[in-house]
């Protein structure tokens, strides 16, 4: 039996309002399909989607008619489903003039016209269809009017992608769900139901685009692109078809070494390029629609055009010929950096690599290139820069890499919104065009002329019964999704969204879990590193507190703590240089103490701990309080928490609860060991007499 979070916020509880109920039953009744709903998959599948999802909601099968059969004028209440300005379109609205401009964008309207009345969800195409169901169940599911609808959707993001970093032994790298739902012992579980309630969740959030192996591509999952392997990836990828999801696959750079069949992988060896195009014409041949390849090359050990004397333009280049005549794409990772670093170097910044590597080759690559950057400079903590590479390549197709998974912030057994923060990197003006270049607009295409651009993302799911490992997780999964979709929308109201989906409307509930979720962020983020220094963690598993753990390390993920202060210089004047990355009123910003924000201070600067922040509190005096605040903050909310049983099933109440407690554990360790740590440095006492080790 399915666990009570299996079903994330596609839930469709069954609607306990007689009033409600008996309104939305009126025009649920009967829906009219186009006449070729039956060979467009993803019409099809919304034709399902849409009937299940009624009949789950309202306690009625409604019946199903095609268009071929339907004469005007209907005189009841009922649904029209189908696509825009296209051949079977009988109940045309006259408002396709109007219509979203994006293939995958929708109308769903209230219809009243020659004494006929009807809700008419278009998509631009089969896709949008599908997502405009998604979006009508979830009108109805929050009991939303639809009696006078008008909603016009498009998505502001062209790519809205998953990245799975799955093993086909079964784990997942930074995966803390439980295991992979693709592999198991070196197999592809093509036949995995889970695989499709997958991608009905994928496709209720908008996304397009998934990748299911692991960047780091080991001698294994390098034979995913083998005939051997071909036919079960392409059942998978038929799978994600239905739900308009195109398939891609991270690939070795060096496959035609690690399969035996070359002894060089050197992007300009004739030899290496024939053999990725022969490649490339077996993959289509079973993935007629296959997205294309997710490449981490030279990048922590991985091979790539840098073994031959090559560059990141000659390697991705030959990869985005052999895809080019089917129309795929390359995703070339942008995380290279020296990780053999010398602590003793100060002049080595690891936040300078990716700009210092790519920016110089802008306009070398091919037009279906598409350089993959993570939205800050380091990886993925909790507080730090929005990448200055980003934005800054204007003849370059790029796309922006979030990290759902919680590396850094929990690993999903510490409650973290993370929608917070990514609207935060969105809303980032890099000043680049002018002001109005923000983040959001450069992944929309609206800054460069980008063929190809968008967001992608780090999967958090695994095959745990509630997907994500801590059922609150999954509003990360579901925010990504609403959030790349709109920008413009706010974290509360995607929070409120998904509490209302996936545990119903109770006022006290809603308030409680959205309130938790909001301030999550913020609390982890007091009890761990400050001031955007980042890091503080166990090496290699990155949980728990450890200040010193990569201080010494080659990894070049310093904090440079001594008696005197602490923080990392990536100044013009004197440091790293770092800044001056970033257009310049960016880089004046942050060079210049007095204007760099308070949240990034350490990341751009060494600064004494009784240097005064905006806020009027010394550095120290932050350290402490915000480490005590953080714990202080999560005991509030465990209390608030205890208050919902018998308010949300006993399994998720207890999941919670339990997690929570961990939390609160970890939290106390943290502001202990941190406190400590700076005080014994520094020799400063907390102003406030507060028990410190």
């Amino acid at each position: 039996m399915k666990s009570p979070g299996y079903a994330c916020w596609l839930r469709f509880d069954r609607i306990a309002d007689p009033a409600l109920l008996a309104r939305y039953r009126q025009w649920c009744g009967k829906i009219i399909v186009s006449s070729g709903a039956k060979s467009q998959s993803p019409l099809r599948t919304a034709v399902r989607e849409l009937t299940e999802g009624i009949g789950s909601l309202l306690g009625m099968r409604p019946e199903v008619v095609n268009t071929a059969g339907t004469s005007e004028p209907q005189r009841e209440r009922f649904i029209v489903l189908d696509v825009s300005g296209g051949p079977d379109s009988a109940h045309a609205d006259g408002g396709e003039a109007d219509a979203p401009a994006s293939p995958d964008g929708y109308r769903i309207r209230t219809v009243y016209r020659d004494g006929g009345e009807y809700i008419r969800i278009a998509g631009e195409s089969p896709g949008g269809a599908l997502y405009a169901v998604f979006h009508f169940l979830r009108l109805l599911a929050t009991g939303s009017g639809i009696e006078a609808l008008d909603i016009a959707e498009a998505p502001a993001c062209k790519l809205r992608m998953i990245n799975h970093w799955d093993n086909m032994d079964g784990s997942v790298e930074r995966g803390y769900a439980g295991r992979s739902i693709f592999f198991r012992n070196g197999e592809v579980l093509a036949s995995s139901p889970r695989i499709r309630d997958y991608a009905r969740l994928m496709a209720s959030i908008g996304l397009n685009g998934i990748a299911i192996n692991n960047v780091n591509v080991h001698r294994l999952e390098s034979s995913l692109i083998t005939e051997r392997l071909l036919p079960d990836v392409a059942t998978i990828a038929e799978l994600f078809r239905e739900y308009g999801i195109r398939l891609f696959l991270s690939v070795n750079y060096a496959s035609p070494v690690e399969l035996g069949e070359l002894p060089t992988a050197d992007p300009l060896d004739r030899r290496v390029a024939e053999w990725w195009k022969r490649r490339a014409a077996d993959i289509y041949r079973h993935i007629p629609d296959f997205g294309g390849f997710v490449v981490k090359a030279d990048s922590e050990n991985r091979p790539g055009p840098f073994t031959y004397g090559r560059d990141h333009a000659d390697g991705a280049n030959m990869l985005a010929d052999a895809l080019a005549p089917y129309g795929g794409l390359v995703l070339w990772r942008c995380f290279v950096y020296n990780c053999r670093q010398d602590w003793r170097d100060r002049t080595t910044d690891r936040a300078r690599a990716a700009y210092d590597h790519f920016k110089p080759l802008d306009g070398r690559f091919r037009d279906n290139v598409v350089l993959q950057i993570k939205n800050g400079p380091m990886d993925f903590q909790v507080r730090e820069p929005v990448s200055p590479l980003f934005g800054a390549m204007e003849r370059t197709n790029q796309i922006m890499e979030f990290q759902i998974t919680q590396e850094y912030t929990g690993q999903q057994r510490h409650v973290c919104y993370l929608i917070p923060q990514w609207k935060e990197i969105l809303d980032f003006d890099t000043l680049l065009k002018g002001e109005g270049s923000t983040v959001k607009a450069i992944a929309a295409g609206q800054v460069h002329p980008y063929t190809h651009c968008g967001i992608t993302a780090v999967s958090n799911v695994g095959d745990d019964d509630n997907w994500t490992g801590h059922h609150l997780a999954q509003a990360n999964l579901y925010g990504y999704g609403r959030l790349i979709w709109n920008p413009e929308l706010a974290a509360a109201e995607i929070a409120e969204e998904w509490t209302r989906l996936t545990f119903g409307a109770d006022p006290e509930v809603l308030s409680v879990v959205t309130g938790l979720l909001l301030e999550s962020w913020p609390i982890y983020e007091r009890y761990t590193s400050p001031l955007g220094v980042g890091w503080m963690v166990k090496p290699h598993v990155h949980y728990g507190p450890d200040v010193d753990g990569y201080e010494y390390s080659k990894w070049g993920t310093y904090h440079f703590a001594d008696c005197r202060g602490i923080g990392v210089d990536r100044t013009q004047a004197s440091g790293t240089g770092y800044t001056a990355q970033y257009e310049s009123a960016n880089a004046e910003r942050y060079e210049r103490l007095e204007t760099c924000p308070d949240e990034l201070l350490l990341f751009f600067h060494h600064v004494p701990y009784t240097y005064r922040l905006q806020s009027g509190k010394t550095v120290i005096q932050h350290i402490y309080d915000t480490h005590f605040e953080g714990v202080e903050r999560l005991q509030y909310w465990i209390g608030r928490w205890a208050e919902l049983e018998g308010k949300i099933d006993a399994d998720r109440f207890g999941h919670v609860s339990e997690r929570l407690q961990e939390q609160l554990e970890s939290a106390k360790e943290w502001r202990d060991v941190i406190n400590t740590y700076f005080y014994r440095k520094s020799g400063i006492a907390d102003e406030r007499g507060r028990v410190i080790y």
